[in-house]
């Protein structure tokens, strides 16, 4: 069978189990729709939670971005494995024992303030928002280069399946989907790399392939792949372009951002009891280990096999999977200097101005080769060939030349990846509305009956959101999904901290540095990478290059800075107002005592 057929098969059954699961798994109370009334088992829910976190950034887009970035790219690996430990390890086991159902519940509960709530329900939205998008944008294109659909009607068709199980489900449906998204991704992302670390180093075991010298050649992978980079003038791939502070700066952003994200934060809610919270977090951890440890190999295989089997070739000669990518629309060829082959180098393809912000084709032209020409104005330079960096995970089992079954597997993987953390995310959003803004700050006796109603017309209206968001895409998937971490990490990572283990915090403190944080990330991202915004309200703008930003920081790391600030102001403001009450610093040592471990709080409303 070809490709597509094999990828309508494998991508029609784990739909068809997707829908199934939530069928079964129907949430008739809140408790159900927001925690999965919080019986899911430990080792279950350390899948789920696997599933939840890698999403289409770490399935589809990580690899390609260290595929592209090299050295550089480890920011990614560093930030994310290193935000699960510390969400794992210092928050999760507090969070379930304060036993509530969302973050903006512990932040409005812990800081008595109903405008606490509000500002961290605001904050979790448009930090899920933000992330929710790059998952959109993973699924449009997956659809539109295996089912020969165009990206926005791919996310389309996402926005359909995710609305069914999320809507019906809830926390209940989702957490079992994603079980089922684990074992279907992390399966689509082990075959291929076990696959290619085999044929180019003849080692089973990926993790050790992309560090083994290449079959038949006395020259280790890395060492190869270095050389070729500088031969078609790249930089070296296994050294770095930027400079120290912003690698601190993203990885730091990363790694708090994660321990900040209110859609994994909940997976924790939803088991039984504080040990299974911790048990859980173990799992997770190892399941995501194994997906993370093989991205690097992925990303060398993939580039390496790139660079030999592209350049200098007449494009009439050039391997099929390039031209089924050049007619999904993530993959460009222009002849600069006219002689029919590719050449590969560095720098843009086509401009990439205010003017031209993507790729766009002419539709239905052909150049003289058969290639799909493009209305950008080409730049300057010797590089010829634009490839989208989100297609290189999906690309690389065509690139080597695998059966066509573990192409379409692949494809199966990333819409897994992409729809359960969209799920996730969806279902905070919906449980911010109906749960704190409806019911705990404007209709305290609304019914369990209309919560639920309330919760689902709001995942519905998210579904639609979050699906214009992937179509109109502000960067890549990884890119995108960077910025959401930083506005998580800006923030809620320091109001949750201190919101555990500092008694002497307060209200003030907490929502001046919730404010100041987030506003000034936002701002800073949104400068650099939205000039249209910016010019629209009437500001003047400055070109997204290093010399304009602060102190050398881009905007995927300036939310370190942003918590810097929130931790700041925090302080400061809540050093000048009175202290908590009474019954909240003894709740706070209620969350932080050993000896109540089985055991939940009972947390006044505040």
């Amino acid at each position: 069978m070809d490709v597509q057929t094999w990828t309508y098969l494998l991508v029609g059954l784990t739909f068809a189990l997707y829908i199934g699961i939530a069928i079964w798994a129907k949430a008739s109370s809140t408790g159900e729709f927001y925690v999965a009334g919080k019986g899911v088992p430990a080792l279950a829910n350390g899948m789920a939670t696997a599933a939840d976190w890698m999403s289409a950034a770490s399935f589809i887009s990580m690899a390609g971005l260290i595929s592209f970035m090299g050295y550089d790219g480890s920011v990614y690996l560093m930030g994310w494995t290193g935000g699960y430990v510390l969400l794992a390890l210092l928050l999760a086991p507090y969070l379930r024992k304060f036993g509530k159902f969302t973050v903006p519940d512990f932040v409005g509960d812990r800081y008595y303030s109903r405008t606490a709530r509000l500002v961290a329900l605001i904050c979790a939205i448009f930090v899920s928002f933000t992330y929710v998008c790059g998952q959109m944008r993973g699924v449009g294109v997956v659809f539109s280069r295996f089912l020969s659909v165009e990206i926005e009607m791919g996310v389309v068709i996402g926005m359909a399946i995710v609305f069914f199980y999320a809507v019906l489900g809830g926390m209940k449906g989702i957490t079992y989907t994603q079980v089922a998204q684990y074992c279907v991704l992390i399966f689509a992302f082990m075959v291929p790399a076990i696959f290619i670390s085999m044929m180019m180093t003849g080692n089973p075991v990926p993790q050790l392939g992309f560090g083994a010298q290449v079959t038949g050649e006395e020259v280790y992978l890395l060492d190869k792949l270095d050389g070729l980079s500088e031969e078609f003038g790249f930089s070296t791939y296994t050294d770095g372009s930027k400079p120290m502070i912003d690698i601190f700066f993203i990885t730091m952003a990363l790694m708090v951002g994660t321990a900040g994200l209110p859609h994994v934060i909940i997976r924790f809610y939803t088991v039984k009891k504080v040990s299974a919270a911790r048990v859980s977090a173990f799992w997770a951890l190892l399941f995501i280990a194994i997906l993370y440890t093989t991205a690097p190999a992925v990303a060398v295989f993939a580039r390496a096999n790139l660079l030999e089997s592209i350049p200098d070739k007449p494009y009439a000669e050039a391997p099929g999977w390039i031209k089924s990518w050049e007619d999904a629309g993530l993959i460009a060829w222009v002849d600069k200097n006219e002689d029919g082959k590719i050449q590969y180098a560095k720098g843009p393809v086509y401009r990439t101005d205010d003017e031209f912000t993507k790729l766009e084709y002419k539709e239905g032209e052909r150049g003289m080769s058969g290639e799909r020409l493009i209305q950008n104005t080409p730049t300057d330079g010797k590089n010829e060939l634009y490839v989208d960096r989100d297609i290189m995970v999906l690309a690389n089992p065509e690139i080597a030349n695998l059966p066509n079954w573990v192409v379409a597997l692949v494809a199966a993987g990333g819409l897994a990846a992409a729809l359960s953390t969209a799920a996730g995310l969806l279902l905070v959003i919906s449980t911010s509305v109906a749960h704190d803004l409806v019911k705990r700050s404007f209709m305290p006796g609304l019914s369990d009956k209309k919560e639920l109603l309330i919760a689902r017309c709001a995942a519905g209206v998210a579904v639609v959101i979050a699906g214009w968001f992937g179509i109109n895409p502000p960067g890549f998937v990884a890119e995108v999904v960077a910025f959401a971490f930083g506005l998580a990490a800006s923030s809620f990572f320091p109001v949750i901290i201190l919101g555990i283990f500092s008694k002497r915090m307060n209200r003030e403190g907490a929502i001046s540095g919730m404010v100041v944080g987030i506003v000034f990330t936002a701002a800073y991202i949104i400068y650099f990478k939205f000039p249209q915004l910016i010019e629209l309200i009437g500001l003047p703008t400055k070109e997204n290059v290093k010399e304009n930003w602060w102190f050398g920081i881009s905007p995927e790391g300036i939310g370190t800075l942003g918590m810097i600030f929130n931790f700041v102001v925090a302080f400061i403001v809540s050093a000048l107002t009175p202290k908590p009450p009474k019954d909240v610093v003894e709740m706070i040592e209620g969350i932080r005592k050993p000896e109540a471990e089985g055991e939940e709080l009972v947390v006044a409303d505040h």
